[in-house]
């Protein structure tokens, strides 16, 4: 049976993520990572403490470049509706759900590339925690985007591409068949300033 699924989409919410009120009601909710400011361990846990209770029957998230510590770690204990995404996907009720972080050690080595290629071709909902380039990644007089991201998001076709990185840049844009979504809830200064992304999707039960 086909069912519409909602879902939230957040990002940057750089430790503040306590703060967020009155958060939308959704069957789902992604953050796109940045969800701590200096990277600890501490941080990651009062971040998924936080995340683990929100009342969304899905949670979704991946690490951006903040969230430092997890690199090359796993999370484990979450909770069974909780998901950290690392170079891996999920299938909620038919729709198909992948998620690669921002790592720098990745960046500055082959390793970004791989995972960009890595992209099942059957994707439903990309999040990654980069924009691609020239889509939502404007800010300081440059595009920082990535070329690579943006050529497999155009092979990947996928419906939604979820990402933020960039706070200046927070929005959405749809082109060829994909609806593009930075959810950066902070600003330059790191004060929250913008609204989560809500958007629904075909799944089936």
């Amino acid at each position: 049976m086909r069912v519409i699924k909602s879902f939230i989409h957040i990002s940057d919410t750089h430790g503040l993520h306590r703060q967020l009120a009155n958060l939308p009601a959704a069957d789902i909710i992604i953050h796109s990572g940045d969800f701590t400011m200096a990277g600890t361990q501490d941080e990651v846990f009062d971040f998924v403490n936080w995340f683990c209770d929100l009342p969304y029957r899905y949670k979704i998230f991946i690490a951006g470049n903040h969230d430092m510590c997890l690199f090359g770690n796993e999370l484990s204990g979450l909770d069974n509706n909780c998901y950290y995404l690392c170079n891996s996907g999920i299938c909620i009720e038919g729709i198909n759900i992948y998620g690669v972080p921002m790592f720098m050690e990745d960046i500055m080595s082959d390793t970004y590339q791989e995972s960009m290629n890595s992209i099942p071709q059957y994707t439903d909902i990309l999040i990654t925690h980069q924009p691609p380039y020239r889509i939502l990644d404007y800010d300081d007089n440059r595009y920082y985007g990535d070329k690579a991201l943006l050529q497999r998001v155009k092979e990947v076709k996928p419906k939604y591409h979820l990402f933020g990185h960039i706070h200046n840049a927070n929005g959405i844009e749809r082109r060829e068949g994909t609806i593009f979504s930075n959810g950066s809830l902070v600003n330059a200064g790191y004060e929250l300033t913008s609204d989560p992304v809500k958007f629904e999707i075909e799944g089936r039960r």
